[in-house]
């Protein structure tokens, strides 16, 4: 990752200043942490309080090993640092002070604004891109429904979340690799076909195929407690599937093809892509090869009937790879995947985004591919292993339980996003009955905020969703941030004159202004820290923080208490700030994009 050129020139500068006032300590350690630039960079942190600074340095462990008190050697720092700022010009832009026994640096507002509208500008959409991934594989596993099955909201996480970390890699120079992992296999596709021979007909699939195999299935459930025989002929049914009976085959086929062209209308409406559609039976003829490696490598015995990798010493159950009866398990099929995966793409990482609840599960699976690799005596440098990842996340929560009318305690997806839409377009027919695109922009209003929901919080926290936070044009929601970049649009449209990087940034002299600017220049180390983290919600929230300060410049009076209008009488003043218009508009559209979300230009 490349490193930020202001905070090496703040880093370099401390060290300098803590060389003049500790040269006792630089004679006797000239090695010490506290006179290299690079070290002093890592203990960089961000204030609080943005009109502290750009940067902090907490001096409280350095303070107590040099035997000093904290506040006194940060005075003396700081008075240091800002005598080497005034004889060095390549230290010019910056300035220290003491704050308790933080260090704050902070950037002059001209230097930040020349270092970054330029390249915001001329970039464009591709601020905030790097060649960090070199054109790596990142295989990314998500979203995953089950054929046959309505697309229920429970997984609209795995979705939003994969797609998003999709475009967050892409955008670091990785090659993004989306799998959906259909849950397509398994016995309770032998209790469809019984089902569906005894109560449906193939014409009946020709509208909402996927929730009336979905009521077959329940109905099959339902009668299976008064007629137990049903089971017995389920497992006769998944038997002969097995085999590749014709018959079973062609249902098993049906029921694939109609939920698939289901669920593309889904991912249709979401704006999401997928490399590859293939599920649990694709690996069906690739699993007796893998488990036979297992064998070989004297990892496997047997334990009540079950063939199982037992990894107690470990701390986790046995992961069981065929049951008695011979059949294989979801483990198995996933141990293969990793198997086929890392052989096929030759992954940097794999990215399994799947809920919390699967936590054992993928420690399973994890291991025996790591105990694999051992027995087997691969080189450290081939092993996948240690590119796995389970990005895992909580549960997302209605607190409007009227979503869960149409299937019992199944809320759809669809049904969520028709909702969120509606809701959209009777906001816009209340703030802006005259808006040309109607329809398209409630549907990128109601889907981006359900999205927008959905990452507004880390992974790993419950989502609680409520209509009236969620479509809040005012709130910190994905409608705001969507109205921001439509209120920036608007005024780009009414200046009229395109603009241009080169202005006078001495201009951009307010605190609003400054710290606008520094939430544009942080924005490509936000990015980076989203990709470390699998967290989107750090991109989600630094838009809203830049959303809010570029708010309060927008709003900003002057003196008198009138309005300081970003359009003025002044045209160089005008030039300027509609630069910065422009580059907050480029970062709330890019950031939103990494998030799924598109930006319209009118609301």
């Amino acid at each position: 990752m490349t490193k930020d050129k202001f905070k090496i020139a703040i880093s370099e500068c401390t060290a300098k200043a803590f060389i003049e006032l500790l040269p006792s300590l630089y004679e006797e350690q000239p090695d010490h942490y506290l006179f290299d630039g690079g070290r002093l960079y890592e203990m960089l942190e961000t204030p609080k309080k943005p009109e502290m600074g750009n940067t902090a340095l907490p001096l409280f462990s350095p303070a107590k090993e040099i035997g000093k008190n904290p506040m006194e050697l940060n005075k003396q720092l700081a008075e240091a640092q800002n005598r080497i700022t005034r004889d060095n010009d390549d230290y010019s832009f910056l300035s220290f002070t003491a704050v308790g026994g933080f260090n704050n640096a902070r950037i002059a507002t001209e230097a930040l604004a020349s270092a970054t509208l330029p390249l915001i500008i001329s970039q464009d959409e591709d601020y905030g891109s790097s060649n960090e991934g070199g054109g790596r594989n990142i295989v990314i596993d998500f979203s995953s429904p089950n054929i046959a099955k309505p697309f229920g909201v429970a997984h609209l996480r795995t979705t939003a979340l994969g797609h998003s970390l999709y475009r967050i890699f892409e955008k670091l120079g990785y090659k993004s690799i989306g799998i959906n992992h259909l849950g397509d296999w398994g016995t309770q596709f032998g209790k469809m076909i019984v089902a569906f021979r005894k109560w449906g007909r193939e014409e009946d699939l020709e509208r909402d195929a996927v929730l009336k195999l979905y009521d077959l299935y329940v109905r099959f459930h339902r009668e299976e407690e008064t007629d137990p025989s049903l089971a017995d002929e389920a497992r006769e049914a998944f038997r002969r599937l097995e085999q590749g009976e014709h018959d079973e085959a062609h249902l098993w086929n049906l029921f694939k093809e109609v939920s698939l062209e289901a669920f593309k209308e889904t991912y249709k409406m979401l704006g999401i892509h997928f490399d590859y559609f293939t599920g649990e039976s694709f690996y069906n003829e690739k699993m007796p090869e893998v488990v036979e490696r297992l064998n070989k490598a004297g990892l496997t015995r047997i334990s009540e009937g079950a063939l199982i990798v037992d990894l107690d010493k470990f701390g986790l159950p046995p992961c069981i790879l065929a049951k008695g009866d011979g059949a294989t398990l979801y483990a198995t099929r996933d141990i293969t995947g990793v198997v086929y995966r890392w052989e096929t793409f030759n992954f940097h990482k794999a990215l399994y985004v799947v809920g919390t609840a699967q936590r054992d599960h993928f420690k399973q699976v994890f291991k025996v591919i790591e105990l694999l690799e051992e027995a087997e005596n691969v080189p450290p440098e081939k092993r996948c292993s240690q590119n796995l990842e389970h990005v895992e996340f909580g549960w997302i929560k209605f607190k409007d339980q009227t979503m869960s009318t149409r299937r019992g305690n199944i809320i759809l997806l669809d049904d969520v996003l028709d909702k969120a839409i509606t809701l959209a377009r009777e906001k816009i027919a209340e703030k802006n009955p005259n808006l040309e695109l109607i329809d398209q922009t409630a549907r990128q209003i109601g889907i981006g905020a359900v999205l927008f929901a959905d990452m507004s919080a880390r992974r790993m926290k419950d989502i609680n969703f409520d209509w009236d936070e969620v479509l809040n044009f005012e709130g910190e929601t994905g409608p705001y941030l969507q109205y921001t970049h439509a209120r920036l649009s608007s005024l780009l449209r009414h200046y009229d004159i395109e603009s241009s990087a080169e202005v006078n940034y001495s201009m951009l002299d307010n605190p609003e202004e400054h710290r606008v600017l520094d939430l544009l220049y942080k924005f490509p180390e936000t990015i980076n820290e989203a990709a470390r983290n699998y967290e989107p919600y750090l991109i989600g929230s630094h838009l809203i923080e830049l959303a809010g300060a570029f708010n309060k410049v927008y709003q900003r009076k002057d003196d008198t208490g009138r309005m300081d209008k970003i359009i003025s009488d002044d045209p160089e003043l005008s030039a300027t700030r509609m630069a910065l218009v422009k580059a907050v508009k480029i970062v709330i559209q890019e950031g939103l994009y990494l998030m799924g979300i598109e930006a319209p230009d009118e609301m």
